[in-house]
């Protein structure tokens, strides 16, 4: 089967949607589907399957643009029709500009289509400085209806919580709910810890350095512990907002570690941690935070009401109260007291996320895809 995948970001795999995207290429491709991909992406060009389309010139605003590591696709007609050709599926992953000229031409075309849904109101008000205006954010998701989803068989969102979030605002969907999954390679090892790391409380903290991800919160946190001397952050990523965080964190006896890591090195990293913390106030799903708790690290989860990682929570000391660095600090310093219930959780958390093995959410995706074009070819609409 020939797949078309289209993709309004993808670059460097240091954000969840270019990781969710390539995963699915990747597995469609071993499965031995021809996937090609249409992307925005100028160092795939000449790539095999890759067809790159020019970047959206917004002007004045191209420096704000790049500076918070966002590529901006245009809708090219000529290579969205040329990688279109003779595909059995298309599936678009953002609701841009791109997949908006995509679904339209699928459309037209009479392509079986499929979305997924990897982006929140918030994460585009936010670049507004509307990212807490509840009109703000609900046209957004009108506009992300009226732009894509609106046209597509099939929505694939993540989880429960994002679905219900959108039915809420454009009402009742016909889709399907599948977690992103965790990469094998997330898996509890012996790690050896840095030398500079050997006395050290080690905390970690995954994910871009902007504002609804609520780093500032962890390092109050930290600043505000009964035991700030002897724990040592980690905050892996990248993003606009390094410096900023790096002067707060520079504060604390032991300045934060802040850098992007590769994939195998956050397996070592994850596994040279004693405790995860996740502080994001917006999040679809936070891949990140399972695969912590994949290699048995346990998380402490900000509750936020438009998170849906606080549902990874298997008791109430995983939780703290969004955006309440005193309340953070607390659950941080229980954790650092008691070590052995820090162990029993480990444990519990090793079981729970095998229902989130990327081979088995990727299957999911697969027969996703195949199922819907068996119900286009046939005639019939998808399921809801």
């Amino acid at each position: 089967m020939t797949i078309l995948i289209v993709c309004d970001v993808l670059g460097q795999e240091n954000n969840g949607t270019t990781i969710a995207a390539m995963n699915l290429v990747r597995y469609l491709r071993e499965r031995g589907h021809e996937v090609r991909v249409v992307c925005p992406d100028q160092e795939r060009s000449g790539q095999d399957g890759f067809y790159v389309v020019p970047q959206l010139n917004v002007g004045p605003f191209n420096h704000y643009v790049q500076r918070n590591g966002v590529v901006i696709a245009r809708g090219d007609q000529r290579v969205l029709r040329q990688a279109m050709a003779g595909a059995d599926a298309v599936h678009v992953m953002i609701p841009f500009m791109l997949a908006h000229a995509a679904v339209r031409m699928a459309r037209e075309l009479g392509k079986p289509l499929t979305a997924g849904f990897h982006c929140q109101a918030e994460n585009i008000t936010n670049h507004l400085f509307l990212m807490n205006s509840p009109r703000a954010n609900d046209l957004a998701y009108k506009a992300m209806w009226r732009l894509v989803y609106q046209y597509v068989d099939l929505i694939h969102y993540p989880t429960q919580f994002i679905r219900e979030i959108f039915e809420s605002e454009v009402g009742p969907t016909r889709g399907c709910v599948i977690s992103n999954g965790v990469n094998s390679r997330f898996v509890r090892t012996a790690a050896e810890r840095p030398e500079a790391w050997q006395d050290k409380f080690v905390i970690l903290s995954t994910g871009r350095y902007s504002k609804e991800k609520s780093h500032h919160v962890l390092l109050e946190a930290v600043a505000k512990s009964a035991h700030r001397q002897e724990i040592q952050l980690v905050l892996a990523g990248e993003g606009p907002l390094h410096e900023a965080l790096q002067a707060q964190g520079a504060a604390l006896p032991n300045p934060p570690v802040m850098r992007f890591f590769s994939r195998d090195e956050m397996v070592r990293v994850i596994n040279s941690a004693d405790l995860y913390v996740h502080a994001a106030e917006i999040e679809i799903e936070a891949i990140s935070c399972l695969e912590a708790i994949s290699c048995g690290l346990v998380p402490v989860i900000a509750d936020s009401p438009r998170s849906a990682t606080r549902f990874f929570a298997l008791g109430e000391e995983n939780l703290f109260r969004c955006n309440d660095s005193a309340h953070l600090a607390e659950r941080i310093d229980w954790w650092i007291e008691h070590p052995r219930e820090r162990l029993a959780r480990s444990e519990a958390y090793q079981g729970y996320t095998r229902q989130f093995e990327q081979s088995r959410c990727m299957a999911a995706m697969e027969q996703m895809i195949l199922d819907n074009a068996a119900r286009r070819h046939e005639g019939g609409l998808s399921e809801a």
